[in-house]
């Protein structure tokens, strides 16, 4: 598991490392994205809410908020309805490039071909799962499509994953944002905070069951 967390955390850095030099250019702000959705007819607002969620692939974009203020600016279907394509075309390009070149991303993270087969096989064994609950964290569902990619996991199951992960997430936070305002924010508020804290608990779950597991499986080899 060390092998893969260590690759999860190198990854997530890195975009980390986009992110913060966004925001010290000034290139891409809050206030900027509120003024295009202002601006631009519900057309061009939708290009650009698809745009910037799929661009959160290459440069750390603040996803909670771009799908808030769709579901603000658009409303909730027309929010919601861009907000997954752009997030679905995040996913299938990270896994697509991860399949092409993930093998040597993965040789230069990881030196020893054994820790390397180790990291691929512990991903494997809760790819699922971690697709799955990755929105818990900002950065981690792209790195999760990326690592899906690198260990060649079908394509039909990342895609299940993705989906099941990714529509009720951009369903409620559109919602919220089509019921909010700027006097009253609450909906939005409440909606992050449950999706956060309903995700952080699946976590917590998956990791304590994981934990459960691995004891037994110790357990049964000392034994024998």
């Amino acid at each position: 598991m060390k092998h893969l967390i260590r690759v999860i955390v190198i990854m997530a850095s890195f975009f980390a490392l986009t992110f913060v030099l966004v925001n010290m250019t000034g290139i891409l702000s809050i206030e900027q994205i509120k003024d295009w959705a202002k601006e631009l007819s519900p057309y061009y607002a939708g290009i650009i809410v698809v745009i910037l969620l799929f661009s959160d692939l290459f440069i750390a974009v603040p996803t909670l908020t771009v799908i808030t203020l769709s579901g603000y600016f658009l409303g909730f279907q027309n929010g919601a309805i861009a907000s997954f394509i752009g997030l679905t075309l995040a996913g299938v390009t990270g896994y697509g490039l991860s399949t092409v070149f993930g093998e040597r991303v993965l040789g230069f993270l990881i030196k020893k071909e054994k820790a390397r087969q180790e990291a691929k096989i512990t991903f494997r064994q809760h790819s699922f799962i971690m697709i799955l609950l990755s929105r818990a964290m900002p950065i981690l569902p792209e790195v999760t499509a990326c690592l899906a990619g690198m260990t060649q996991m079908k394509f039909s199951k990342f895609i299940f994953a993705w989906a099941i992960s990714t529509i009720p997430y951009v369903s409620i936070i559109s919602y919220a944002g089509s019921v909010s305002s700027i006097e009253n924010p609450k909906p939005a508020i409440f909606a992050a905070i449950g999706i956060l804290v309903t995700l952080w608990i699946g976590w917590y779950s998956f990791n304590k069951k994981r934990k459960y597991n691995l004891k037994i499986t110790n357990t049964k080899s000392k034994n024998n």
